[in-house]
């Protein structure tokens, strides 16, 4: 079965991310535990965690249906040590916070040279990032996001994220998320039948779909292998609406949150419409 959701707002309490995505006809969702653009934020309270479960378990959402995102200040390949460290910290605190909330995985951007130490080092130092925290923490998988791969950042190539699984040691608590936009702008040609069924051969063949633990769903504003993470609503962008119908056929994509991030979450619930359409 498909479980099709939207990365939706939790402001006011993560206990509303549930309800939001209720609202526009969601079976899947995503949510920041806490806020994207900061690195301190305030625990999560009895309260929030209690509401949070109870909306999860009234409106049908189990864990494997639910995506939460970690701040887009966290790098885990982070070239210099100040900022390797407050990385990890803030890293943990996601973690501890979906082990709170009772959710089973975390979707993270593997991280970025910045141009300053090779990309097997960066990678290497995303992986041990991965294995301290996983140390720290109990039942959340650790899912890495593929990039477009703009500027310098890391994880745009499958092999990337294979080289990241095979130095983490926890094998059950490592997964990935694939980003159709990210894939398509890294280079991965998604616009034709015969080239959708090339790269998730690739990516079974390279990654393993056993380590498939979501979907963000979404157009590109940009051109196969732009590099240039741009996000367009379903149709609108350079990918087009094929591409979308074959992800709803194929069972390999079955039984994991794929996530929309299009741009204009007005017509989010006409998406999810849509995609259940096909």
């Amino acid at each position: 079965m498909k479980y099709i959701g939207a990365h939706v707002s939790a402001s006011g309490g993560v206990e509303n991310a549930p309800l939001n995505a209720a609202a526009i006809g969601a079976r899947a969702f995503a949510l920041f535990t806490k806020s994207q653009r900061q690195w301190k934020s305030s625990p999560l309270t009895q309260s929030n965690i209690k509401l949070f479960r109870e909306n999860c378990n009234r409106l049908g959402f189990l864990p494997f249906q639910i995506l939460p995102h970690d701040s887009y200040l966290i790098n885990l390949g982070h070239p210099d040590q100040d900022g390797l460290d407050k990385s990890r910290e803030a890293f943990l605190d996601e973690m501890q916070r979906c082990e709170q909330l009772g959710l089973d995985r975390l979707n993270f951007h593997p991280g970025s040279s910045l141009g300053k130490i090779s990309d097997e080092e960066c990678l290497l130092r995303i992986a041990e990032s991965v294995n301290l925290t996983l140390d720290k923490t109990k039942g959340v998988i650790a899912v890495i996001e593929n990039t477009a791969g703009q500027g310098s950042n890391l994880g745009f190539k499958f092999e990337h994220l294979r080289f990241i699984i095979d130095h983490v040691e926890d094998k059950s608590r490592v997964g990935v998320c694939i980003d159709t936009c990210h894939s398509f702008a890294a280079g991965y040609d998604l616009s034709s039948e015969a080239a959708f069924g090339t790269t998730f051969h690739h990516f079974g063949e390279v990654v393993g779909f056993e380590y498939l633990k979501g979907m963000h769903v979404n157009d590109s504003k940009k051109g196969l292998g732009s590099r240039v993470d741009r996000h367009d609503s379903l149709g609108k962008g350079t990918l087009g609406i094929e591409v979308f119908k074959w992800l709803m056929h194929d069972p390999r994509f079955d039984d994991m949150p794929l996530i929309l991030e299009t741009p204009d979450e007005t017509i989010w619930s006409q998406e999810i419409s849509q995609l259940y359409s096909f």
